[in-house]
């Protein structure tokens, strides 16, 4: 079907805003679910309706012409407008909802994702489901991008600006070190200065995070290593070469390594960070809050109880978060011992072995059937 002339369509402004996004047909393509030939054709047809070359095809990359700069700032409004619009027709029915592209952190890969999207998927019969993993900041940046509708990601110092924030999970940074005996080998400050420090790394915001924490306590350490894998890392560990500063939810995405590394609380002042969900203002409607309902007490089940099981001292600090930002308590479950849901006996000491407190085992549910 041919457009009419100079009429322009949603489809059209769509690929030049991938386009100038990726600075790529081939990106563009990719991002909106069309052939490269049906992307470039669309693109022709808008400069044809708009009187004006918006795109220099003969720039590596695809650069914007000033035409196309000033349309790119009119186009952003459109889409934003469009999305709106949606969302009011939607309103709390989602059921009618077709695609959602979610990103979610790599820490959640094994449990939690695979959870959610089983939930989503019995109450959005109709919808299709584009799951993207990685790190926050490329999430975050795919949001803002228009690649990813809603992403589950760890708070960064980018501005969230056109964004709603629902706060999910905060968590404590741990060191992490070898076991001698069954015991963690140091808990001194002098004694970990004296080892090896295997840094996450500072390509990724996390790594960014503890090295300037490091830098503002003076902790001058050995860094010999740097690396963006948590089961590299805690093999490492484990290994006896070094200590590591990483999450409890690096330890649980890395739990075949829990047996045989030591935990302990940071020689120095706490650190923590916060799990939230993003979406672009207004774009879903109440989806993003109906989301992050629906994952706070799969974190509780699946994150928070497992690892307080093991390592009770974690408690005043990791937590899930409700709406407000405060601590939540866990959802009601029939049999709790406890108001925290934990066994009694499990622990209590800031410097174990992951799992070789008492109680070990308890609570432990890391995989999805």
């Amino acid at each position: 079907m041919t457009d009419p002339q100079g009429r322009l369509t949603l489809w059209m402004i769509e690929i030049f805003a991938a386009i100038a996004e990726t600075r790529a047909i081939s990106g563009a393509a990719k991002r909106v679910g069309a052939s490269a030939s049906a992307v470039s054709q669309q693109l022709s047809k808008l400069e044809a309706g708009v009187g004006a070359v918006l795109v220099d095809r003969a720039a590596r990359p695809l650069r914007l012409t000033p035409a196309g700069e000033t349309f790119l700032r009119r186009a952003q409004t459109i889409l934003d407008e469009a999305a709106l619009a949606r969302s009011e027709l939607l309103g709390p029915d989602l059921s009618h909802l077709t695609r959602v592209r979610l990103g979610m952190i790599e820490d959640f890969d094994a449990d939690v994702t695979p959870r959610l999207l089983t939930d989503m998927a019995g109450d959005l019969q109709s919808c299709q489901f584009l799951l993207e993993t990685g790190a926050s900041h490329r999430l975050l940046s795919g949001l803002g991008e228009r690649a990813l509708d809603m992403v589950v990601a760890a708070d960064t110092a980018a501005p969230a600006e056109g964004l709603e924030m629902h706060p999910l999970l905060a968590e404590p940074f741990i060191a992490v070190v070898p076991l001698e005996h069954g015991s963690p080998v140091c808990a001194a400050p002098e004694a970990l200065r004296a080892l090896p420090f295997i840094q996450y790394t500072q390509r990724h915001h996390m790594g960014r995070q503890i090295a300037a924490h490091l830098a503002r306590q003076n902790f001058v350490l050995s860094s010999r290593f740097e690396m963006d894998s948590y089961h590299a890392i805690l093999s490492m560990v484990a290994a006896g070469a070094g200590w590591s500063i990483l999450t409890p939810l690096g330890l649980l995405r890395a739990h075949r390594f829990e047996a045989r590394v030591g935990v302990i609380a940071l020689p120095m002042a706490p650190l923590g960070r916060a799990v939230s969900l993003w979406a672009r203002r207004g774009a879903l409607g109440d989806m993003p809050q109906q989301t992050a309902a629906r994952l706070r007490p799969i974190l509780h089940e699946l994150i928070v109880r497992p690892a307080l099981a093991r390592m009770p001292w974690l408690a005043p600090s990791l937590v899930v978060l409700g709406p407000d930002g405060a601590p939540e308590g866990p959802p009601t479950v029939a049999g709790d011992a406890s108001p925290s849901g934990r066994a009694a006996g499990s622990g209590t000491e800031a410097g174990t072995a992951w799992s070789g407190a008492a109680g070990q085992g308890q609570g432990r549910r890391l995989q999805v059937p």
